[in-house]
């Protein structure tokens, strides 16, 4: 079973090393055939050149250029959810805020119960938070729980882009909507609204060390809004036209 890892880049070149090696290490700890795409999202620093010299040491790491105009981190892994080789896929952050130990996880849980997808949830028993600014904080306890209120659902945390998914439900939420971070929203509740099954597992998260996130907060709400009102009517109003076949 081959596990493909889709990592957007822009001006990630301090905190790709770290990043990359880790969840190597990790995986080739195990010996979990794989797959690590970084989608250079038409970055401004010397990303290209670290991801060149990584690949000397790091054999399972490709690299795809995403040009301008299409750029945002959406259009990024979209990018990368187009060109990955394995039986499944997760969507993993390019400045070490998630945890490779918790990609072992997902993937043996993946196996082990025969789901399609597999959620982090950061806020759940088991799951760790370090270092969140109270203010994302706040917004994104509201806004997860309104999800969860509106859609009806247990799980809470749908904005955290840290998923897995089977090859068959990629292509089975297709065509992406989303060009920035509200694919985060849209990936999970397409796959809750058309049927496909998931396990939810805690997992941690930690500010990145170098940098400052591409999330602006201002401009995303009304897109955030867009999508899940979308999902919403789907689940409503398409009478099922979309839903999992097999």
């Amino acid at each position: 079973m081959k596990l493909s890892i889709v990592i957007p880049a822009y001006n990630e070149a301090l905190n790709l090393p770290d990043t990359l090696n880790a969840f190597y290490n990790e995986l080739f700890k195990y010996n979990i055939e794989h797959e690590m795409i970084v989608v250079n999202d038409n970055s401004k620093d010397n990303t290209a050149e670290v991801i060149q010299q990584l690949q000397q040491t790091i054999p399972t790491l490709r690299t795809i250029v995403n040009p301008p105009p299409h750029n945002g981190f959406g259009y990024a892994v979209r990018k990368g959810l187009e060109n990955f080789g394995g039986d499944c896929v997760a969507i993993v952050m390019g400045d070490l805020s998630d945890d490779p130990e918790d990609l072992l996880k997902f993937y043996n849980t993946f196996i082990e119960e025969k789901v399609d997808c597999v959620f982090g949830n950061r806020w759940a028993k088991g799951g760790k938070v370090i270092d969140y600014p109270i203010n994302k904080r706040i917004l994104n306890r509201f806004v997860n729980k309104m999800i969860s209120i509106v859609f009806k659902l247990r799980y809470t945390d749908t904005t955290n882009a840290f998923k897995l998914y089977s090859r068959q439900t990629i292509e089975g939420l297709k065509p992406f909507m989303s060009p920035h971070f509200n694919l985060t929203v849209e990936l999970p509740l397409k796959a809750i609204v058309r049927g496909y099954s998931f396990a939810v597992v805690p997992n941690s998260w930690q500010n990145r060390k170098h940098g400052t996130s591409n999330l602006r907060i201002k401009e995303m709400g009304s897109r955030y809004f867009f999508i899940i009102l979308y999902c919403l009517i789907e689940k409503y109003f398409s009478r099922g036209d979309f839903e999992k076949k097999w």
